[in-house]
């Protein structure tokens, strides 16, 4: 894995930008990191870097929100099983073509498709953010 040191949230939300070129229709990318790491942001900046100028919140109530098209942003904090997201239709997104953005992953591990990309964010000290990618 490759890293990158963000040192502030413009950092951050550029790099992301970026990232999203490498995107391709159906990929799923995982953002790991505990809470407040900048799993938010990170999709934030991939968001802005696929076009798409929507104002970006977390989905934490909603679990997916959809922006442009076919792009899937989840968060996955309050699903308590595997079942759970397979009643609230997850599974049809991974099959939809898009590009899904999976905040705490952990909770569905079992019916994420098996070829993900992984965006792990985590405190390196002093603000700034290590994005292992």
């Amino acid at each position: 894995m490759a890293v990158f040191y963000s040192h502030a949230e413009a950092d951050t939300i550029a790099w992301a930008k970026e990232y999203a070129k490498s995107l391709k229709p159906g990929d799923v990318v995982l953002l790991e990191g505990t809470m407040g790491a900048g799993k938010t942001m990170l999709a934030k900046g991939i968001i802005a870097g696929m076009g798409i100028l929507d104002e970006v919140t977390s989905p934490t109530y909603a679990y997916v929100n959809v922006y442009g098209d076919r792009l899937f942003h989840f968060d996955c904090y309050r699903i308590t099983s595997e079942a759970q997201a397979l009643a609230l239709g997850f599974a049809d997104y991974f099959e939809e073509g898009g590009i899904c953005l999976v905040e705490w992953s952990e909770n569905i591990r079992g019916i994420l498709p098996e070829t993900c990309k992984i965006l792990k964010i985590s405190g390196a000290g002093d603000g700034v953010r290590e994005i292992e990618f």
